[in-house]
């Protein structure tokens, strides 16, 4: 009998081995426990961010942090041309596993902050909830903008800070009590959310991560936010 790996839980150093590999564990049933933690929202940011990127059939898009690739089929469902990448092999895997058969959609291990693609290859570049797990985001935003065409599009969904003050201390009493033991039920890996989680609290807000996107060379940079801010939806604009 194989005796069961230990839970990998990685840190706010968000080293890319360790992040990789927490994300290895939990790829079997990332997707229904997000599905169970953001009590059903996650279909919601993920149909809005699909809304944002406004895929267009034989346009070529790259989805970063894909995890095991469902953001990446609602994306090519339009006809897209669609690269699936993340960093932890375990997710590529498991992705290819469940949507291995979509003929335009191609799954490929990468690091965002070192793309293993040309410059200009992309009319557009989404990332959904990974950019805070990247150890050098603003290294990522640059290296997005390389390999996206000019006049293309860059869209980010990534936690963030809510807005109305009642709301965020009921998010925090969420967050705090709630999650980390529902968690501990629905995950095999529960630590890795107690990182997820401390990721989260520590992300800048909305203003500044929309700084960080116009400081890399962006252009046309905005933001809404989602479920009162849990949740900000960044678009910007490569310069022609």
């Amino acid at each position: 009998m194989t005796t069961p790996a230990e839970p990998n839980r990685a840190d706010l150093g968000k080293d890319p081995a360790r992040v990789s590999g927490m994300f290895d564990q939990v790829a079997k049933n990332y997707d229904r426990t997000n599905t169970v933690l953001s009590l059903g929202n996650d279909q919601l940011w993920r149909a809005a961010t699909t809304k944002a990127v406004a895929p267009r059939r034989n346009e070529r898009i790259l989805d970063l942090a894909a995890g095991t690739g469902a953001s990446s089929v609602a994306l090519a469902a339009s006809g897209a041309v669609v690269v699936a990448a993340d960093f932890s092999p375990g997710m590529i895997a498991e992705g290819r596993r469940r949507h291995g058969d979509v003929q335009n959609l191609s799954f490929t291990e990468a690091d965002a902050t070192a793309l293993p693609f040309a410059d200009n290859e992309f009319d557009a570049v989404t990332i959904s909830f990974g950019l805070r797990n990247v150890n050098e985001p603003k290294k990522a935003l640059a290296e997005m903008l390389r390999v996206t065409r000019p006049g293309g599009r860059l869209v980010i969904a990534e936690f963030s800070h809510p807005t109305p003050r009642a709301f965020a201390g009921l998010y925090r009493f969420y967050s705090d009590r709630v999650l980390p033991r529902v968690a501990k039920t629905v995950s095999s890996n529960a630590e890795a959310y107690d990182y997820l989680n401390e990721s989260i609290k520590n992300w800048p807000d909305q203003h500044t991560l929309a700084a960080w996107i116009r400081a890399s060379g962006w252009t046309d940079v905005a933001h809404r936010n989602l479920t009162f801010g849990i949740v900000a939806l960044h678009r910007a604009v490569k310069p022609l």
